[in-house]
């Protein structure tokens, strides 16, 4: 998830569109979430498979619909893995350079990121995990302390105009909402190391709720202060290149800004990292049912990593951003274009598997009222956040993101019915 990395660069794109709203939204996408968080956990407390929601909806939808989710969900992993990249070159031209990326350095800084997550992935992943969850606690630690420091110098009162929604508009908070629940996808990855996880039907539907809710709390604190602070300086925040700079410095700390820069580049490579152990897991099991070919499968000897995976998921992740950054597209830029296309490949997956749980409840005797009501309810807010997405229809790049989408599924989709046709053939 990189959730430090959210209040430096998802928050003030949130803010030039919900404006004083911004915490609204982040309110709205936690139910959200929180929502598709209790469904996803509903499964893993009775399967752990490194399929992650790719099997869970397999298990239960047509076989069509499950090709579906699992192409969506590798596209998400790997569209977020770019995403994430693009805000990597562009904060490590900040804080190494100390200037803005030129495509020169943003396209050695991508090259860096990509070989060198898909070579910590290839390595060890339990080893990496714990590594970058260390270094992200301390980011949002000092994050947090900006924030407190923040609201006690300038938060003695409510910020009216947050609270009473101060010129936000309808289209603004919908449009702000969508983009806010590009902060929590990813949520679900721990579903991904079902198989590598220490007692995974009560850690990973511990994790994915958790994850959430946490991720959830800060976020909206976050939102809310970050408004405040530069409501007190005068400045957008919308159009902030830096916001945590200019927020510690508010706050009386202008050197943890530094510090958070530095942490928030880590997590980039952290959330990077993340995108490439999860999306080659998902190939390694469509390999296994067919969906891709059949050297994904393998696995290294030693590391028990699946290597070919990573390095097909790892390239598909960088060389996008290679492009847009030889182009000369800012960091920023990419995070947003491929950001919302990956969000496309969450959505259509968090909606799937909503519509999975309630049939795959009844075959483990396990059917209630409750299980159908919250699958209702997750599918519904998944359905209002992917209208919010194609209505109004964006304004240049992003208007042509859910034709990508659209074609990518069509490939996908062709390729599942051939691989079909030849399996009927042998047979």
């Amino acid at each position: 998830m990189a959730p430090s990395s959210t209040p430096a660069v998802t928050i003030p794109l949130v803010c030039a569109l919900a404006g004083n709203g911004t915490w609204l939204a982040y309110l709205l996408a936690t139910i959200a979430v929180l929502l598709v968080a209790l469904c996803i956990a509903s499964f893993a407390r009775h399967s752990s498979s490194p399929g992650s929601l790719y099997i869970y909806a397999e298990k239960v939808l047509p076989r069509w619909m499950g090709a579906v989710v699992a192409w969506s969900l590798l596209l998400a992993y790997v569209a977020t893995g770019s995403s994430v990249i693009g805000g990597f070159y562009q904060y490590a031209a900040l804080v190494l350079l100390r200037s803005a990326a030129t495509p020169a350095s943003g396209v050695f800084l991508t090259l860096v990121v990509t070989a060198l997550s898909m070579w910590v992935a290839w390595r060890d992943v339990k080893v990496s995990a714990r590594l970058m969850l260390w270094i992200e606690a301390l980011s949002l630690l000092t994050i947090l302390t900006v924030v407190v420091l923040l609201l006690a110098r300038h938060g003695s009162g409510w910020d009216r105009s947050q609270i009473t929604l101060q010129g936000m508009s309808g289209s603004g908070l919908r449009l702000g909402l969508v983009l806010a629940l590009f902060s929590f996808v990813g949520f679900e990855s721990a579903t991904t190391l079902g198989t590598e996880a220490r007692n995974p039907l009560t850690t990973i539907p511990r994790a994915v709720i958790q994850s959430s809710l946490l991720a959830g709390a800060i976020f909206v604190l976050c939102a809310y202060t970050e408004v405040l602070g530069f409501h007190v300086v005068g400045q957008d925040l919308g159009t902030s290149q830096a916001p945590m700079q200019t927020l510690a410095g508010v706050a009386g700390a202008p050197v943890l800004g530094t510090l958070i820069n530095v942490g928030v580049l880590v997590s980039l490579f952290a959330c990077t990292l993340a995108c490439v152990t999860a999306a080659a897991r998902v190939l390694l099991l469509m390999a296994h049912h067919g969906l891709a070919h059949g050297t994904l499968r393998n696995t290294h000897r030693r590391h028990e990593t699946p290597g070919p995976a990573i390095v097909v998921t790892g390239i598909a992740a960088g060389l996008p951003v290679v492009v847009l950054a030889a182009r000369g597209a800012s960091g920023l830029d990419v995070y947003g274009w491929m950001g919302s296309l990956a969000t496309y490949g969450f959505i259509v997956t968090y909606a799937l598997v909503c519509v999975a749980l309630p049939r795959y409840l009844r075959g483990h005797g396990r059917a209630r009222p409750t299980a159908r009501l919250l699958s209702v309810l997750a599918f519904v807010a998944m359905l209002l956040a992917l209208v919010g997405n194609l209505y109004p229809v964006p304004e240049g790049p992003y208007g042509k993101l859910p034709y990508i989408y659209l074609v990518y599924l069509a490939a996908g989709m062709l390729s599942f019915a051939i691989a079909g046709r030849h399996q009927v053939s042998r047979s």
